[in-house]
């Protein structure tokens, strides 16, 4: 089924060849939705468009805007664009599904 995501299927490409941990999933217009599973620590920076992590395996602590907020699977995280933040204190199988939407700059 077009737009049908497994994340069985996401976690086997991960890591990529070239040892990212992150890949493109699907992409609808300007709706991208992205794995992500960071392992030991998380580079990220900022991002031009805000953006939706939903939680699916792991637990962690989000440092976002200055604060730091505890999560667990099934929570689903915020992060205005550009918004400093990343995940700190994870657990190894931290892994997230991630959802980017708006206009560049944010809403």
């Amino acid at each position: 089924m077009q737009g049908h995501l497994n994340l069985k299927a996401a976690l086997d490409r991960l890591p990529s060849p070239s040892g990212d941990r992150f890949i493109a999933l699907f992409e609808h217009g300007t709706l991208p939705v992205e794995f992500y599973a960071p392992r030991g620590t998380d580079p990220q920076t900022s991002h031009t468009r805000d953006e939706l992590y939903v939680v699916v395996t792991g637990t962690g602590k989000f440092f976002a805007g200055g604060e730091t907020e505890a999560f667990g699977p099934g929570d689903v995280l915020f992060a205005a664009a550009g918004l400093e933040h990343r995940f700190v204190d994870f657990s190894d199988d931290l892994a997230l599904w991630v959802v980017f939407y708006g206009p560049e700059g944010g809403e």
